[in-house]
């Protein structure tokens, strides 16, 4: 009985590096279409909006417009990817029915949602750091603080990931998987300050911008970079903080109840 605990332990450690092992490898395999895409996306979006159209635009707050798009793009990289690679693993493995034989195992529902949820975050910040090498072709950057750049990227990666989760288990076709980034995701992105100040709009939808979420994650990244932001800092991680707490016990939540999963 004294070993119990070290057994569990043990079990879960390798359930954990199974999973992640397995996912990982995954992404790495197919890595033309996980890594690759965003890294020629990004590419265009620097040629286009940061070195043709950034030059006949004014600096804002003292930086040029590529140096201003370079956060939230690279942040805007990590969301998407963490989400869609989540989220498409997991719907596959309820559509091949194997995610039956993880929820017989003795493994948790914790250990199934952490690896999921971490192997998402790897290529959800491995993309990022694509993204962010790419840009120093085109413009030079400082970082204003080292630390809320890796912890909010790591933060919102997670929470992102804990997304894509969730779309997995109500997704019920692989249309369902593309329903929630092309129509919810990819307009809060882009109305979320990636390439624009909210300072340049006018009150009122200054103030519908504000609601936003992805808003405060992307300036708070920004403000890591560059040490300006159009919100509070502090505020916006603490809001990333609580929505990542209620998408994990929601996630546990679901799981436990075997919703999606069991029909």
């Amino acid at each position: 009985m004294i070993f119990s605990p070290m057994i569990n332990s043990n079990k879960n450690s390798i359930a954990l590096q199974t999973i992640l092992y397995k996912e990982i490898m995954r992404f790495f395999r197919i890595w033309t279409q996980t890594l690759l895409p965003p890294a020629i996306t990004m590419t265009l979006y620097f040629i286009i909006f940061g070195k043709l159209i950034g030059k006949q635009l004014p600096s804002i707050e003292g930086f040029s417009y590529i140096q201003y798009i370079v956060p939230g793009l690279v942040m805007m990289s990590i969301m998407t990817n963490a989400y869609s690679n989540t989220s498409s693993s997991f719907f596959g493995a309820k559509f091949s029915k194997s995610i039956e034989e993880m929820l017989v195992s003795s493994m948790s529902n914790y250990i199934i949602l952490c690896g999921y949820m971490f192997s998402g975050a790897l290529r959800g910040l491995l993309v990022g750091i694509i993204v962010m090498l790419v840009a120093l072709l085109f413009t030079h950057l400082y970082i204003h603080n080292a630390a809320i750049v890796i912890s909010m990227a790591i933060l919102v990666s997670m929470l992102f990931s804990l997304g894509g989760f969730i779309n997995g288990i109500f997704a019920k076709r692989f249309d369902d998987v593309a329903f929630v980034p092309t129509f919810i995701l990819t307009p809060l992105t882009y109305l979320g300050g990636v390439f624009y100040s909210i300072k340049q709009l006018p009150p009122f939808w200054k103030k519908i911008s504000l609601i936003n979420p992805l808003l405060n994650m992307i300036d708070t990244f920004r403000y890591g970079i560059l040490g300006i932001s159009d919100v509070n800092v502090y505020d916006a991680f603490l809001l990333t903080i609580f929505l990542f707490i209620g998408l994990f016990m929601w996630c546990l939540f679901l799981l436990k109840k075997g919703v999606g999963l069991r029909s």
